[in-house]
């Protein structure tokens, strides 16, 4: 099984990367999909900002995960209804507007969103899904038309090798587009992801769209992508904040013939997924850290996951590791306010390879942490038992206050 997502970008200057590296094709990859990306001003930039992924099939089965905030967008309550029948022809994505809090104006938006796509793409809207991504609570007659030409022009457009274009399009504060491409044995699996702010569980503020030309039921394609989220964007947390809007939607042509082992595709689904997972965190806004918080010797997963969450949260920690300050005794004071078994005063506490804190008491001098690198790791060994999780967060910046409290201006 070969990987071939595009090289993830490692600073500031992410952007012109991005432009200068072959483009992965992402959601075309795989047999039987095809896509486009259109500007229609939805953005003040002009670029492109809606987006189309069509199955051609022979299969059109679909499944997916949604934000798991009661405040929830006009398009996740619509696609939320799709998806009941695991079926799927189409999914129109746009930026530059969450379509949420809209009130009846806002669903009848997307309703007709599905409409105009259903009705240039011959099938019923009741198998169209839709996304949006943008500000809360802006949307009007502008928005709508806009959003109805873009879906009219991008079915225009549609193509087998135009997934990086619908990659692009669903970028709102995202400084590179994220897709990721795997091949199986016959079969692809790929991918397109944005996101870049409101990163936490519950998805994390994103949309993804996965794609992949092996056979698979319904019921298969959702088991596989609840096991594979579960263990990827459900560890991302960025900056504790859920979003409205985050939906996570696997689309199935079964146009290789193959189907695969289920253990090879939910491994190769699952790594889809990390990929995309890790490449939100290395963008999320203002960072400067990509913190890895791996927590090992856990009485049992959610153990792990509790205190790793615990620490991705704690602002005392994250504004250390933005100054460079391995302060282990953050990361013992913020687990310690967690309901997991283990005693404190046995826990053991490493940054990148050395380690600060053995049996809850000082242990090597924190002049041996080198910080000063992007990727940081943190690993905090319980001695409770066999389980471990990891999440990923970032650290909190200057750069993200301004970039958050400038958002709507």
């Amino acid at each position: 099984m070969s990987v071939t997502p595009p090289p993830a970008p490692a600073a500031p200057d992410a952007a012109q990367l991005d432009a200068a590296q072959p483009a992965d094709q992402g959601v075309t990859a795989p047999a039987g999909f095809e896509a486009a990306g259109v500007a229609v001003g939805l953005k003040s930039t002009g670029k492109p900002d809606v987006a189309v992924v069509v199955n051609r099939g022979p299969l059109k089965v679909a499944a997916a995960v949604f934000t798991s905030n009661r405040a929830k967008a006009n398009p996740i309550l619509w696609s939320q209804q799709v998806i009941a029948d695991g079926v799927a022809e189409a999914i129109v994505l746009n930026s530059g507007g969450a379509n949420c809090f809209t009130g009846s104006f806002g669903f009848q938006t997307t309703h007709q969103t599905a409409e105009r796509a259903a009705e240039l793409l011959g099938v019923g809207p009741g198998d169209i899904l839709v996304c949006s991504t943008g500000l809360i609570g802006s949307g009007d007659e502008t928005f709508r038309a806009k959003v109805l030409d873009g879906t009219a022009q991008a079915i225009a457009a549609l193509s087998p090798d135009s997934g990086p274009d619908a990659a692009h399009a669903i970028m709102t504060t995202d400084t590179v587009a994220k897709t990721v491409t795997i091949h199986g044995d016959g079969w692809t699996i790929g991918a397109m992801a944005k996101g870049a702010g409101m990163l936490a569980p519950g998805l994390a503020t994103m949309l993804v769209v996965i794609t992949t030309d092996a056979v698979l039921t319904a019921a298969q394609a959702d088991a596989h992508l609840r096991a594979a989220t579960r263990v990827s964007f459900d560890r991302l947390d960025s900056d504790g904040c859920m979003s409205t809007n985050d939906q996570v939607t696997l689309l199935v042509s079964g146009a290789s013939g193959v189907t695969p082992d289920a253990a090879a595709f939910g491994a190769a689904l699952t790594e889809v997924c990390t990929a995309l997972a890790v490449k939100l965190q290395g963008d999320a806004e203002g960072a400067s850290h990509d913190i890895t918080i791996e927590v090992v010797n856990a009485a049992s997963e959610d153990d792990a996951v509790e205190v790793g969450r615990s620490v991705a949260r704690n602002n005392l920690f994250k504004a250390a590791i933005f100054g460079n300050d391995p302060n282990w005794g953050r990361v013992l004071a913020a687990i310690g306010t967690t309901h997991a078994a283990f005693d404190p005063y046995e826990v053991d506490v490493t940054f990148n390879g050395v380690r600060l804190c053995s049996a809850g008491a000082p242990d090597r001098p924190r002049e041996e942490v080198d910080l000063t690198p992007r990727a940081t790791s943190v690993v905090i060994d319980l001695k409770a038992g066999d389980a471990a999780a990891t999440i990923f967060t970032n650290d909190l910046t200057h750069d993200y206050v301004h970039e958050n409290s400038a958002y709507s201006s």
